[in-house]
């Protein structure tokens, strides 16, 4: 099927709000997108295998770059290395998820019309699980930085963040900067016309449903890996910043007017930024 064909499936779909009678099949991807993120996002307030929740490193939590002491630091061992690579990947889960959303059932919508309509449910769930391996290679990203964090005294291990004004300054101006990047702008741009994205990119069988969502989750992955940075200012377990970030992301999306609100948003940041540098220094 050539792109214009695919288009000609998909831009009906987009437009009338992903259809006005949901069919078996919807429902069911709908189903599990929620169960996932409820799942993901129980195991990210419980903390599992960390030495708090997240609800106590929330409540405990201090001003952006102050250093706390907490204790010894935390041993890294492989065992350690996998909960902490485990509690990114989950947190990404739960937090990215649901700005997937109106893709994934576009695309659930462009095969259930198309010549492998018997399977559309399942290439779903695949392009999502493609989605998910894209943010799994930044979670292991994120888990190298943490450790290295730690090993130089940056990061406070017990609590998660980052323990120096001049690092938060730095990775906060960095995130703003991002935010006027050409990079950022194509991503969003891609994000933000999943009809465009499935029409351009569309693949046949379980395999091309696995590329298209790892190929989706790239573009995602551009998008957002500066603004999930921001986690290690505020604190990768706390509630408040994991929240406002992922709702940060869905509406960057929705807005009508994206270029003003994220370049917003990036002006925001550098000035808060140079507040932390200026105050260090």
């Amino acid at each position: 099927m050539s792109p214009l064909e695919v288009g000609k499936i998909v831009m009906p779909v987009s437009s009338g709000m992903l259809e006005r009678v949901m069919t078996r099949d919807t429902w069911i991807v709908i189903g599990a997108v929620a169960l996932i993120v409820l799942l993901a996002g129980l195991y990210t307030v419980m903390g599992i295998g960390m030495s708090m929740s997240a609800l106590d490193m929330t409540r405990m939590a201090g001003p952006v770059g102050e250093s706390m002491a907490m204790g010894p630091p935390v041993d890294w061992t492989w065992g350690y290395a996998l909960l902490i690579f485990l509690m990114w990947w989950v947190m990404m889960i739960a937090m990215m998820t649901p700005s997937a959303a109106p893709v994934l059932l576009l695309f659930t919508a462009l095969k259930r019309r198309g010549p492998q309509k018997t399977q559309a449910t399942t290439l779903g769930l695949i392009f999502l699980l493609g989605y998910l391996l894209a943010w799994m290679g930044f979670s292991v990203v994120a888990t190298l930085l943490q450790w290295l964090t730690e090993n130089l005294a940056i990061t406070n291990g017990r609590m998660m963040t980052l323990g120096s004004e001049p690092v938060a300054g730095m990775v906060l101006l960095t995130a703003g900067l991002y935010q006027f990047s050409s990079l950022k702008t194509a991503c969003l741009r891609h994000c933000r016309s999943p009809a465009h994205f499935l029409a351009a990119h569309n693949r046949k069988g379980y395999g091309g449903a696995l590329r298209m969502g790892m190929h989706h989750g790239a573009y995602c992955l551009g998008c957002c890996w500066a603004l999930m940075a921001l986690l290690f200012v505020g604190g990768i377990m706390n509630l408040y910043w994991i929240v406002g970030l992922a709702v940060y992301v869905l509406v960057e999306k929705l807005v009508p007017y994206p270029r003003l609100f994220v370049r917003t948003t990036g002006a925001v940041l550098i000035a808060a930024g140079l507040l932390l540098l200026v105050s260090a220094f």
